[in-house]
């Protein structure tokens, strides 16, 4: 095998995704399924740890990977403090904060827990973790919130939209640095980010209930009839918040969460179908327009990306929403292992340094 053979894994909640990549070729990718049962028996996320990452050894000596040639080992970065774009070194303040969930409990935790045991396993090998979703560089006027008790987080699909700004940029024979980009990913849930010169700037909290519905989250809520539902004694916190989170947007309207139902249903003249499907259309065309007035009305491009991309009918209407602003590229489905493993590539050439995680806790 080549010099650089890169390990990149990222949790989910229902599964775990690795891949092993030589260079920019992968050659090993496999999703391991978890059932209910298996992931019922833990009570914290964190407490998966052991389970997950013996499964992951198991693929790599049943593939016949060889183990002690994998230099790099990246995860998928976790709900640790806010942090700039970039590659990271784990280190134990890393791994403290994941553990804890000082920002949130979520699958993602585990991603530098595993990297860093493994790669304490191999000679000489690093672990890294790379533009998790707790990624920030929004600007200060964008964290107003409107009173001064609450602030405007960056929490957003970070990885998969600078790797696809990143594609674009390529594409185009541009710098990423150089550009004005709205990025909007389209998935289970959505988030749309002005990137300016290689920073994002500002973006919608994608999840904790901020910008546009999805398949599965309520996106904004009018705040009033939200406190008189949170005080109407009907309903606990945890039924509100999966109100907001798992059961809202097209959970709520129309009972499933599964998109490519959906866009059936509305292609076989289901009248409420299509008109939930055209509504989140445009509420995320709206956020779009509010990103442009971010960028002073000076865009590049428009990208879409996520696994709702593909929907061509739901591209289109988007596109006639928001075509006057740039010109709309798309680039459907999400790559996060490719998008992992060539953020480690980048640190193995030599092309971008590792940075060291320090963590600010949100002021």
């Amino acid at each position: 095998m080549g010099d650089i053979l890169i390990l990149a894994i990222n949790p989910g909640s229902t599964s775990t995704k690795m891949a092993v990549y030589e260079g920019e070729k992968c050659i090993l990718t496999k999703t391991i399924r978890h059932s209910v049962d298996e992931i019922s028996r833990y009570r914290k996320i964190t407490d998966q740890f052991d389970f997950r990452k013996g499964l992951i050894i198991d693929v790599l000596v049943e593939e016949g990977i060889n183990v002690d040639s994998i230099k790099h080992i990246i995860g998928r970065g976790g709900l640790t403090w806010p942090l700039e774009s970039g590659v990271y070194l784990v280190n134990n303040l890393m791994l403290e904060h994941a553990r804890e969930g000082v920002m949130g409990e979520h699958a993602s935790n585990l991603g530098p827990l595993i990297a860093d045991y493994i790669a304490n396993q191999i000679p000489a090998a690093r672990a890294y973790i790379a533009d998790p979703v707790v990624t920030d560089e929004l600007e200060p006027i964008a964290r107003i919130s409107g009173h001064p008790r609450f602030q405007r987080l960056s929490i957003f699909h970070a990885l998969n939209q600078k790797a696809i700004a990143r594609t674009h940029a390529k594409v185009t024979g541009r710098n990423y640095e150089d550009l004005n980009l709205i990025v909007t990913h389209l998935g289970g849930g959505i988030s749309v980010g002005a990137h300016h010169n290689g920073r994002v700037i500002d973006v919608n909290n994608a999840l904790n209930g901020e910008g546009p519905f999805s398949p599965e989250r309520a996106g904004t809520l009018p705040v009033f009839q939200l406190i008189d539902l949170c005080f109407s004694g009907k309903f606990s916190k945890d039924q509100i918040q999966r109100m907001v989170v798992g059961e809202g947007g097209y959970v709520a309207y129309l009972g499933t969460n599964n998109a490519l139902e959906v866009q059936q249903s509305a292609e076989k003249e289901d009248q409420k179908a299509a008109f939930i499907q055209d509504a989140l259309g445009y509420q995320v065309a709206k956020l779009i327009g509010e990103m442009a007035v971010v960028l002073n009305g000076v865009v590049d491009a428009i990208l879409l990306t996520g696994g709702l991309a593909f929907n061509k009918y739901l591209v289109h209407y988007i596109k006639n929403k928001v075509g006057f602003i740039a010109p709309v590229f798309t680039y459907p489905g999400e790559d996060e292992l490719e998008a992992l493993a060539m953020n480690a590539l980048r640190v193995a050439k030599g092309e971008v340094q590792a940075k060291h995680y320090q963590g600010r806790e949100p002021s």
